[in-house]
C-alpha cells in the first residue's frame, strides 16, 4: 500500500501471538440454537476493521479491556460463543459448546496514521489486520468470532474482526459491537438481543407465492471469465451528497419515473457503467441483487435488537441491451420496483422457498452490492472514543460491490467498492466521471 502523501509503497510488519479461547463470563445455555432461513443463504465471513487512537492513554490495557469485555458480552450473545453444525433437518445450526471466540494480539511495527484509510480496498492490509484460521478446509471449521487487537506504536490500535454473516447482518453486528463497547465502558447494553429466530420459521405447509427469480443460474454468453483472469484492479469512488442528488436528477430528467431515492439512483448508475465496462453480449441476461432490511417490514415488525439476519434479498433481471440502452430511469424503476416488492408475503414466500427447494442465490451473470454506508459502525466505543477509521475490509466475491460510508463524514456521502479486470476498471472510471 501507498503511504500517505508519497509515491513508495509503504511496508509494514505485524507479529501475531498465539490464538487463545474466549469464552462467556458466565454459564450460557447449551444446545441446539435454530437458523432460520434467511441465515441460511449467507453463510459467508464478514471482514471488518475498527481503528482508535490512544488519546492520551496508552493501549497496555487495551488488550485486557477488549477481551474481559468480551467475555462478558458473550454472556448475552452466547450463540456466537458456539460452533457452526448441521441439524437433523440438513440446515446449519449452531450447537451452543460456550467454547468462545478466538482472540488474537499482534503487534505492528509502525504508526496507526502511517496506514492512512485501512478500509480503502488493499488486500495487503486484510491478512494483518484481521486474523485467518489456518488449515480451515469449510465454514464449520472456523469459529464464529475471531478477534484481533494489534496494537501500534503510537498508542493506537486497531480491533480486526472476522464475523460469520448467518450469525449477523450488517445491523445485528453493528448492535453486537455497540454492545460491546458498552460492556467495555461497564455500561448497560443499550439494545439487548432478542435471540429467539423461530419467529421466522417456514410457514406448515410452505406457501410459494411469488416467483423468486433471485436464485435463478443464468448463462454466461458474455465470457466474462475470459475477462476475469486478467489482473484485477480494487477501487474507492467517491458520491459526496451533490454527486448522488445530481444523479437522482439525472434518472428523473425525462419523467419516466416520478420519484427516486438517492440509493436507487446509484445503484441503477452503478449497474449499468458497470455492465457497459464489462462490454457485456446484448443479449446476455444480467440481474441485480440486494438486500432490504426487512425488519419494519414483516406483520408484526421484527422485535429491537432482533439477532440475526432480518434482510431478505431482492432482484431485477433484464437483458444488457435494455440496461445499457434506455436511459438511466430504466435501470432506476427496475431497482425501485424490487424494493417495492418486498413485503411480508414476499419475505415469507423467500422462507417457504428455501424450505422447498434449499436453493441459494447464484451470481452468474449478476452483480450484488452490499450496503453499509447506513450502519453507524462509527459509533462503537470501547473507551477510546470513537473510531478513527472503520468499515468493512475487502470484497468477498468478483461479483460484489460495496457500499460504504466515507470515513467519519456523517452528511451521506457513500463510497463505492468496486473490483474489476484491469481493461473494464479503465472504462469503469470513464463511465463514473457525472
Amino acid at each position: 500500500m501507498e503511504k500517505p502523501g508519497s509515491s513508495q509503497v509503504f511496508e509494514f510488519t505485524v507479529k501475531k501471538g498465539q490464538p487463545i479461547l474466549v469464552p462467556p463470563a458466565e454459564e450460557t445455555p447449551t444446545g441446539i440454537y435454530f437458523l432460520c432461513n434467511l441465515d441460511q443463504n449467507i453463510a459467508v465471513t464478514m471482514r471488518t476493521v475498527y481503528g482508535f487512537k490512544s488519546e492520551g492513554k496508552g493501549n497496555e490495557n487495551a488488550v485486557e479491556i477488549i477481551k474481559d469485555s468480551l467475555s462478558r458480552v458473550l454472556v448475552y450473545c452466547y450463540p456466537l460463543a458456539g460452533r457452526l453444525t448441521i441439524s437433523p433437518e440438513k440446515k446449519l445450526a449452531v450447537d451452543c459448546t460456550a467454547e468462545g471466540a478466538v482472540f488474537v494480539v499482534a503487534v505492528a511495527d509502525c504508526e496507526l496514521q502511517d496506514l492512512g484509510d485501512i478500509t480503502k480496498p488493499d488486500n495487503g492490509i486484510l491478512g494483518k489486520l484481521v486474523y485467518e484460521i489456518p488449515g480451515a478446509g469449510n465454514i464449520l471449521e472456523v469459529p464464529l468470532i475471531v478477534a484481533q487487537v494489534t496494537k501500534f506504536k503510537c498508542g493506537g490500535f486497531v480491533l480486526g474482526m472476522c464475523m460469520n454473516h448467518c450469525m449477523l447482518d450488517g445491523i445485528s453486528a453493528m448492535e453486537f459491537m455497540n454492545s460491546w463497547g458498552e460492556t467495555a465502558r461497564n455500561l448497560p447494553i443499550k439494545i439487548p438481543p432478542f435471540l429467539d429466530r423461530t419467529i421466522l420459521k417456514a410457514r406448515n405447509p410452505p406457501q410459494i407465492e411469488f416467483p423468486h427469480h433471485e436464485f435463478n443460474e443464468i448463462q454466461d454468453i458474455s465470457n466474462t471469465y475470459q475477462l476475469y483472469k486478467q489482473e484485477i484492479i480494487y477501487k474507492s469512488f467517491h458520491f459526496d451528497p451533490e454527486k448522488l442528488e445530481t444523479l437522482r436528477k439525472k434518472a428523473l430528467e425525462d419523467g419516466n419515473i416520478q420519484k427516486c431515492t438517492r440509493f436507487e439512483a446509484l445503484s441503477a448508475f452503478v449497474w449499468k457503467s458497470r455492465s457497459q465496462a464489462l462490454n457485456l453480449n446484448p443479449d446476455q441476461q444480467t440481474k441485480l441483487l440486494f438486500a432490504v432490511d426487512g425488519r419494519s417490514r414483516f406483520d408484526p415488525p421484527l422485535p429491537e435488537g432482533f439477532f440475526g439476519n432480518g434482510i431478505v434479498l431482492t432482484y431485477s433481471i433484464c437483458s444488457a441491451r435494455d440496461l445499457v440502452e434506455n436511459p438511466l430511469s430504466f435501470a432506476v424503476k427496475l431497482v425501485s420496483d424490487a424494493v417495492k416488492m418486498v413485503t411480508d408475503r414476499y419475505m415469507r414466500s423467500a422462507i417457504d422457498y428455501f424450505e422447498v427447494t434449499r436453493a441459494r442465490p447464484s451470481l452468474s451473470g449478476t452483480l450484488l452490492i452490499t450496503t453499509w454506508s447506513k450502519l453507524s459502525f462509527h459509533t462503537i466505543d470501547f473507551g477510546w472514543g470513537e473510531p478513527v477509521v472503520s468499515g468493512p475490509l475487502g470484497l468477498p466475491d468478483k461479483e460484489v460491490i460495496l457500499f460504504a460510508s466515507h470515513g467519519k463524514e456523517r452528511n451521506g456521502g457513500i463510497n463505492v467498492i468496486v473490483g474489476l479486470p484491469a481493461s473494464a476498471m479503465k472504462t469503469f472510471e470513464e463511465l463514473l466521471q457525472i
